[in-house]
């Protein structure tokens, strides 16, 4: 695999103690040995059962991640609130016996999207699941870092509206992180009831920028796909893949809550068919795609880079990640790649890729206008019909599984069924877990890639960098 470059170095010191001093803190060290002593002590709702489990083990552990905290706090004065939070939270959790773990108090606290600064640190210590990582509620440690450049904190102030997003880094993280997950967010916290409103969503653009650059690099070497010197140059720099990653979730996580709006699938707690939900992410990928078109046209060189990205990260990596069981991003990803290859705008012939990069940027617009256009017209239909309308825009360019009940049309589906919560559960139950099946061509590449992808499991920027140098 091609040497990765060494990523951003960051030279701002925070409380006179550099991130590097912070991972190794002795009371840090400390926090995470008792947290993953906690963690098989815990059941899948974060309680420890002290009926099967000596409160002489766990009390102890409990009060070395509180003196650990208590050490820690002061390296984070602009946390204090938040911290002291904790505290009251974990021993709040100790006098009740362990049942369920209740940190509503300390997630009311914390509000990183205050103190959106650049290189600024956080501690954070939660009970919660790590979404595409572990699906318990353990205790978790971690440390980050906010990423927030100039360029950045403009174009979110004058263009790119969006108040609850923070890109962070890790610093150092227990084992909840040492998995795919690459975000942090609230709703994942155990709570005695979720807050009004949630004010802040984590993503983790070192883990999102190295993992991007270890799939299409090997992606690109596999399928002998000739990419543009700056595309090149991107897939070097951890560094500048970071700054693309945070441009690209910006527009994208804001994009969820605007345009043409007939559902919101992440704002309406409601079961739809997964391809609902998987032209809703490509539909927010392509906007950031469009927009990064016209940042390019500008003079902002992101504009050019979000462009690769999601191109690469989309067509590589989403379709050939994860299981076959409603795999939304899987299903956009292979969205894209046919809607390029039947535009003829991508090729696949003797045994080797090729982009028209000059008709590449046209024909990925047109597709976003494709799906823009079924949302508009969606506000018009009732909830079936979009439904039908959004599955036969899919399988125009996707070929649906030859035992599916929903390819045969709407005459096959279950229609008659007068109640409209029973109708659409008889709608979703009769979606076959792998709708769209992978073509052939996936099929090959998710041989070639299985490897390189299993390796990004808990890869940060830093552990990206040390790989590519021992190459």
């Amino acid at each position: 695999m091609q040497n990765l470059s060494p990523g951003l170095t960051v030279a701002a010191e925070l409380s006179g103690v550099t991130p590097a001093d912070h991972a190794a803190h002795p009371a840090w060290l400390r926090l995470k040995e008792a947290v993953e002593a906690l963690r098989p002590l815990q059941s899948k709702d974060g309680s420890i059962d002290l009926s099967t489990v000596q409160r002489s083990t766990v009390d102890p552990l409990v009060e070395t991640v509180l003196g650990a905290v208590e050490e820690l706090t002061p390296l984070f004065p602009h946390s204090t609130d938040y911290l002291t939070a904790v505290l009251a939270d974990l021993r709040k959790w100790a006098d009740t016996g362990y049942r369920e773990p209740d940190f509503l108090d300390s997630l009311l606290a914390f509000q990183p999207a205050e103190q959106r600064e650049d290189g600024l640190e956080h501690l954070v210590v939660f009970p919660m699941y790590t979404q595409n990582g572990n699906p318990d509620r353990n205790l978790e440690a971690v440390l980050l870092k906010v990423v927030w450049p100039d360029w950045l904190a403009e174009l979110e102030r004058t263009r790119f509206d969006n108040p609850m997003f923070v890109p962070i880094t890790f610093t150092d993280f227990t084992a909840g992180y040492d998995t795919n997950s690459a975000v942090l967010f609230p709703e994942t916290i155990a709570v005695r009831q979720a807050p009004e409103r949630f004010t802040w969503g984590g993503i983790f653009c070192d883990r999102e920028a190295a993992r991007f650059r270890a799939v299409t690099t090997s992606a690109v070497k596999q399928l002998g796909l000739e990419i543009p010197a700056d595309a090149a140059e991107l897939l070097a720099d951890q560094q500048r893949s970071q700054q693309t990653f945070v441009l690209w979730d910006l527009v994208h996580d804001r994009t969820h809550s605007h345009g043409d709006l007939p559902f919101d699938p992440f704002m309406i707690k409601q079961r739809s068919p997964f391809w609902m939900y998987g032209l809703e992410e490509l539909r927010c990928d392509l906007t950031a795609f469009k927009e990064a078109v016209r940042l390019e046209a500008e003079g902002y060189e992101q504009g050019r880079d979000v462009q690769y990205a999601i191109l690469f990260d989309r067509m590589f990596r989403f379709p050939v990640s994860g299981d076959r069981v409603r795999n939304y991003d899987g299903m956009g990803g292979q969205l894209l790649f046919a809607y390029l290859h039947k535009h003829d705008a991508l090729r696949w012939r003797d045994n080797r890729l090729s982009i028209d990069w000059d008709r590449v940027a046209e024909v990925t617009n047109a597709l976003c206008g494709e799906i823009e256009t079924l949302y508009r017209d969606g506000i018009d239909r009732p909830k079936t019909a979009h439904w039908i309308a959004a599955y036969q825009l899919v399988s125009k360019y996707l070929t649906p599984h030859p035992a599916s009940t929903w390819a045969k049309g709407p005459e096959a589906l279950p229609l008659g069924t007068a109640d409209g919560k029973a109708l659409n559960k008889a709608l979703c139950d009769a979606v076959l877990p792998d709708e769209f099946p992978l073509s052939m061509f996936f099929e090959a590449l998710a041989k070639k890639l299985s490897g390189v992808i299993a390796a990004t499991t808990g890869i940060t920027g830093a552990s990206a960098d040390r790989q590519g140098a021992a190459a």
